[in-house]
């Protein structure tokens, strides 16, 4: 307990660079590592990148301002703060908890699987260049009835581990390591990936933007990635807000975090994409790109058990800085609202969350003839939910909130502490959060649902 605790004051991050660390370890997840290369890969690389890097700016920085402020100004968490500026809000808040409930149920899933796999690739059991025998090794694990589970409740128990700690203790503490060694390893990675013969081919299709490839969809592929890969809409940026002092830039963070979090999914493309030209592989795979190519690219390179083990913990730190700010919105709430003890309220819902995982994971397997929502099971009904219904309604209303009902003054008033430092941006933020970002999630929103 700090002395914050000790006196019955909201605890606070221990230093600036501790939060950026830990909000970018927030926004910073397996998206970055598996998603990002995958959709660049399917849309063309460098026009994705190109159209990816504009929608950042234009609802990435807008929406990451938006919830600092408010986190910042009413020091709550997600429920307590949209409460706080009107009652009539307070359900905004409880979408935020709900979604960061819902999407851990079933990430802390995919969590287990890449803990098998960093166990395998210790072991050299992923360590053949036959596709088709791994496909059946990350079909039979995802498939499996005990396994998984017992995966999902290790990758459970490391995540408690860390929010037991608090925010200085635990959450900044673990972001304060596993960030500089995720963005190392991203590097070594990529520095080994740029030295195959061929993976110049890979470099280009990344970076050199073809303009005809701009079309409708990989607009709407990279508007719907920029909001989910920064952990937008679901309150992770209001509570990691709310324990900031009144002393932090704010404009400052909001553009720092969007750009490490892009630094990452930039980083885990040259790491990837390269390799997987120069063996001749298809970059446009979905999951399969990191479960069965990747593992397939590095049996065939010099010293590939050590770059394999290496990418799958990276993978891991990457889960696990995610996955602790997801738990901390829900801890946050408990705490804040029902004056809860910090431990047991994290034991409480990890069990929670733990259980609801279960059925996500038995979807995959023993499971998959149970239908909830459409032809969806619990895995994917979870994950509709929490994605495609929750978070855009939550980023929609959050613009609505701060730049409509709030006021954008007093947003602005917040963000730059009073008036004592300079925001050169806030006409354009003002006028980006007010009528451009919704649009934007409209779009998304219609889209997610159709």
């Amino acid at each position: 307990m700090n002395s914050n605790q000790a006196n019955g004051q909201r605890e606070q991050w221990g230093s600036k660079i501790g939060f950026i660390l830990a909000a970018a370890g927030s926004a910073v997840g397996l998206g970055n590592l598996w998603k990002f290369p995958y959709m660049a890969g399917k849309n063309g690389g460098g026009a994705f990148v190109l159209v990816y890097f504009v929608i950042l700016f234009l609802v990435g920085f807008t929406l990451m301002m938006a919830e600092l402020v408010l986190g910042r100004h009413t020091q709550l968490n997600a429920i307590g703060a949209y409460r706080k500026i009107s009652k009539a809000f307070t359900w905004v808040g409880v979408l935020g908890v709900l979604a960061g409930f819902l999407i851990l149920s079933f990430y802390s899933v995919v969590g287990g699987w890449v803990i098998n796999y960093v166990v395998k690739s210790a072991t050299g059991a992923l360590h053949t260049t036959d596709t088709g025998a791994l496909g059946d090794m990350f079909g039979q694990l995802v498939g499996g009835t005990v396994e998984p589970i017992l995966y999902h409740g290790i990758f459970m128990v490391l995540t408690l581990a860390i929010v037991f700690g608090g925010i200085s203790g635990g959450i900044e503490k673990a972001s304060k390591i596993m960030m500089p060694a995720l963005f190392i390893m991203m590097i070594i990675l990529a520095i080994r990936s740029l030295t195959f013969e061929g993976a110049s081919e890979g470099v280009r299709f990344l970076l050199a933007p073809d303009f005809s490839a701009i079309n409708r969809g990989v607009v709407l592929d990279a508007l719907g990635q920029v909001f989910f890969s920064l952990s937008l809409g679901m309150g992770c940026m209001i509570t990691y807000g709310s324990y900031l002092s009144k002393e932090e830039n704010i404009p400052q963070s909001a553009i720092v975090i969007p750009l490490v979090d892009t630094g990452v999914a930039l980083l885990a493309g040259l790491a990837i994409l390269p390799a997987v030209f120069a063996f001749g592989f298809e970059p446009g795979q979905g999951p399969g790109l990191m479960f069965v190519t990747l593992p397939a690219v590095f049996a065939q390179m010099p010293l590939g058990r050590i770059f394999e083990l290496i990418f799958f913990t990276l993978v891991l730190f990457a889960a696990l800085t995610s996955s602790i700010s997801l738990l901390e919105v829900c801890v946050a709430y408990v705490v804040d609202e029902w004056k809860w003890n910090r431990k047991i309220t994290t034991m409480t819902l990890g069990a929670v969350i733990f259980l609801m995982g279960i059925p996500a994971s038995l979807s995959n397997g023993p499971w998959a003839h149970i239908q909830i929502l459409g032809e969806r099971g619990f895995f994917d009904t979870y994950d509709f939910i929490a994605s495609n219904i929750f978070l855009p309604l939550g980023g929609l209303m959050l613009c609505l909130v701060v730049g409509w009902f709030w006021g954008i003054d007093k947003a602005v008033f917040e963000a730059t502490n009073n008036g004592r430092i300079r925001f050169g941006l806030a006409p354009i933020w003002s006028f980006l959060v007010r009528f451009v970002a919704p649009v934007a999630i409209l779009i998304v929103f219609i889209r997610s649902i159709m």
